[in-house]
């Protein structure tokens, strides 16, 4: 797939037509790929990140603050900053469209496995929120915002932190949880690695993923979903 066809694919998994592609562009360029491309410095997509953070912070804050009127502040300030933390956001850009794709990087950097590093997929996210404001004003990044962050949040973020949450059921029932690296497959650029999740003597899941971590966190969520109720903290 050449870049501009990348281009009009994204846009089509995202529901969002820029006027100005370049603002898409620069949404999607990592410093690495500026300097190899030998443009202007300020044309990677931290300006535009920096815009998309404040315009995610309040869309997340007003969503919350209609969608539960009894919610404390407090409790609004904790569930927001579950939705804005960078594995959320990863998890949703590349379940939702798979950015990952569509991210410019220099080789080096593609090379070493950016592509599916969360802290390079939570920025890229936020810059595209930063490009679509740029382009279309609040209401069409808000609509972004919803669809692919806020639709289902509550599932999302017990995905994330399914990890967090095995771990502390397993403390809390006197089992034992350990990760094992089961496969490691495909080429050094494209690696796949296959985690098993083992908790107590009985119980076991396998999750497949671009990194061990999101890998272990694939298996975590197996678990939680297939014997862990956490409503009523009980094993299935």
């Amino acid at each position: 797939m050449n870049i501009q066809d990348g281009y009009k694919e994204l846009q089509n998994r995202i529901g969002y037509d820029f006027r100005d592609s370049a603002r898409l562009v620069k949404a999607l360029s990592h410093s690495s790929y500026v300097n190899e491309i030998k443009a202007d410095r300020h044309d990677d997509y931290e300006r535009t990140e920096f815009l998309g953070d404040a315009v995610l912070e309040l869309s997340v804050s007003e969503f919350l603050y209609n969608e539960n009127p009894d919610m404390r502040e407090g409790e609004m300030t904790k569930l927001r900053a579950s939705l804005v933390c960078e594995p959320t956001l990863a998890y949703c850009a590349r379940e939702g469209f798979e950015l990952g794709k569509y991210v410019l990087l220099g080789k080096g950097e593609d090379a070493s496995g950016g592509r599916s590093r969360d802290s390079i997929i939570s920025d890229v996210f936020e810059a595209i929120i930063g490009a679509i404001y740029l382009d279309g004003g609040l209401d069409c990044a808000k609509a972004f915002i919803k669809r692919f962050l806020l639709t289902d949040y509550a599932k999302k973020i017990e995905f994330v932190d399914s990890k967090t949450i095995l771990q502390e059921y397993a403390q809390d029932h006197g089992l034992a949880l350990e990760y094992e690296l089961v496969e490691e497959r495909g080429p050094e650029h494209d690696r796949e690695y296959v985690m098993r999740a083992k908790l107590g003597n009985d119980i076991s899941e396998t999750g497949v993923a671009k990194s061990k971590k999101a890998a272990q966190q694939n298996a975590a969520y197996s678990i939680l979903k297939k014997y862990v109720n956490t409503e009523s903290d009980q094993c299935i």
